[in-house]
């Protein structure tokens, strides 16, 4: 009897020892890419969250919002380097104050009313002394500089309020910011009205008073309307610049994985809302944005 032996067909163990080594090698470099991925992607969702907070924090500044409680869900810490200069530049001092959500703090910051006024303290605020038919002496001037921590409001939804498990909120997405309010022009928001301001009184940032804030020589340049609108462009505009820098860290430190810088342009003059007190560290501060100086 004959048996026909049917014909196979397979791989040798040498094919199959040399696909296992082409997929291993292709594995090897997208394992090595894919840290390098995630990295990237990870920077562009951060990158994502701080624009969409820039618009919320500018927006707040800049129009004076007084009733945005739902930042305290947020705002953990506040805290306000205040320097004290002698008109003639020379520093008398330095004061830290630090504001934060616990309620055993002197002045907790529990409220919207409370962040945006300590987040809108001008960069520079003069003092001055005042005397009955004498022009207004300046006495010192103080330089602020705000820096606080925010957990994000946006991104991911587990740990954004009622979370309150520590632990969940440390792992949040956290940046650092510093916020500065500068007037562009001289100017003394707490003289009287239609009074003239001492000479000696510090520069800000955009504007020279020399180019247009000076005294007419004729009646043209009282009617000049340039001039005018140069005057209230000093006394009404300040320059809001938020610098973000992130990760801050649980243990108080900052990482360097992101920093962005955005300035904009708030219409109208700062308003100091004085603390019954009389305490300075609890003064708030808020843009005007419908209110203009009238320039003389």
């Amino acid at each position: 009897m004959r048996m026909n032996r049917l014909n196979s067909a397979g791989f040798t163990m040498i094919e199959i020892a040399i696909s296992l080594g082409i997929i291993a090698f292709a594995l090897v470099a997208i394992i090595g890419i894919l840290p390098q991925g995630m990295k990237v992607s990870r920077v562009n969702r951060e990158e994502t969250i701080i624009n969409q907070e820039t618009s919320v924090l500018l927006n707040a500044i800049c129009n004076g919002d007084q009733g945005l409680d739902d930042l305290t869900n947020y705002v953990t810490a506040i805290t306000n380097t205040q320097s004290e200069y002698l008109p003639s530049g020379k520093l008398e001092g330095t004061t830290v104050y630090g504001y934060t959500d616990s309620s055993s703090s002197p002045f907790p910051i529990d409220s919207g009313f409370r962040i945006v006024g300590l987040l809108s303290t001008p960069k520079y605020w003069p003092i001055y002394s005042y005397k009955s038919g004498q022009p207004p002496q300046l006495m010192a001037f103080y330089s602020n500089h705000v820096v606080a921590t925010i957990r994000a409001m946006s991104g991911s939804a587990s740990d954004k309020a009622p979370q309150n498990n520590l632990a969940v909120q440390q792992m949040a997405f956290t940046y650092r910011l510093t916020c500065e309010v500068v007037p562009y022009g001289v100017g003394n928001p707490l003289a009287p009205a239609n009074s003239i301001l001492s000479t000696n009184v510090p520069n800000s940032n955009a504007w020279d008073p020399s180019w247009v804030n000076y005294a007419a020589f004729s009646d043209w340049q009282w009617r000049s309307n340039y001039f005018r609108y140069a005057a209230n462009l000093q006394a009404d505009l300040n320059e809001v610049r938020l610098l973000f820098r992130w990760p801050a860290l649980p243990n108080g430190g900052l990482g360097n994985e992101g920093r962005q810088v955005v300035r904009a342009v708030a219409a109208g003059p700062v308003q100091l809302f004085p603390n019954p007190t009389g305490n300075p560290a609890y003064n708030l501060y808020f843009v005007q944005p419908k209110t203009f100086v009238s320039a003389q």
